[in-house]
């Protein structure tokens, strides 16, 4: 019997307009989606495959019951099923779930597709004014602070090294200002910043100066919105 494949398709990060024709025509094709929210992914089935008459049957794939559904979703992709990972935005498997079902699918032979398209790292950085061409992705920075310095002092030392890389990461708008006071303590007045906030949303906003100076436009402002932020200490 042969095996089924495993599609990593990319999903709009804010505009529905983002999505790929190749992602449209996988999702109206495969025998099952894995989404991260399956109400969230249903939504947006409904509105790119809408001209579809019926759509694939969905099946809840998070972190936290990602280990258990692992099992299940193997057995259906050696039994030939053909099977769509999505998340509620993005990249899968980039600081969302699908590494380790990605490995799994190595270790037992079943090919992984990747269906690229809107990922808030890569559009951040590349409008970010700040430089591209090496950068440290850092994914979801912890909640406790004790750990966030260890990685910023951490970054001081790659900084210093040739590798010199800008930083990406995403982060809480409820954290942010704590997040870059800590940062403004280790860096000082190296730190060249551009905080990206709901990017290719209605209300997206590019907020760009030293870490001094975005955190006096963020003092006492309500920030709300899906936040990312590029980081460059090169002089």
């Amino acid at each position: 019997m042969e095996k089924g494949k495993l599609f990593l398709v990319a999903t709009p990060i804010g505009n529905l307009g983002d999505i790929t024709f190749r992602a449209v025509q996988v999702l109206s094709e495969v025998d099952l989606i894995l989404a991260e929210d399956t109400r969230k992914t249903g939504r947006l089935l409904k509105e790119v495959l809408s001209s579809k008459k019926t759509t694939p049957p969905l099946l809840s794939f998070f972190e936290s019951n990602e280990e258990r559904r692992q099992p299940e979703v193997l057995v259906k992709l050696l039994s030939g099923d053909s099977i769509a990972l999505v998340t509620n935005a993005g990249m899968p498997a980039i600081a969302d779930p699908g590494f380790r079902l990605v490995r799994a699918c190595f270790e037992a032979g079943i090919e992984v597709i990747s269906v690229p398209g809107p990922n808030a790292a890569i559009a951040a950085l590349s409008v970010s004014g700040l430089p591209t061409d090496k950068f440290l992705f850092l994914g979801f920075l912890p909640k406790k602070k004790g750990k966030v310095e260890k990685m910023f002092q951490a970054f001081v030392d790659i900084v210093n090294s040739p590798l010199s890389p800008t930083l990406v990461f995403y982060e809480s708008p409820y954290r942010l200002v704590k997040t870059l006071r800590l940062a403004n303590n280790i860096f000082g007045d190296q730190g060249q910043i551009t905080v990206c906030r709901e990017l290719t949303k209605i209300y997206e906003e590019k907020i760009t100066g030293t870490l001094g100076e975005v955190l006096l436009k963020l003092e006492g402002k309500r920030i709300k919105g899906e936040i990312t932020v590029v980081l460059s200490l090169k002089k």
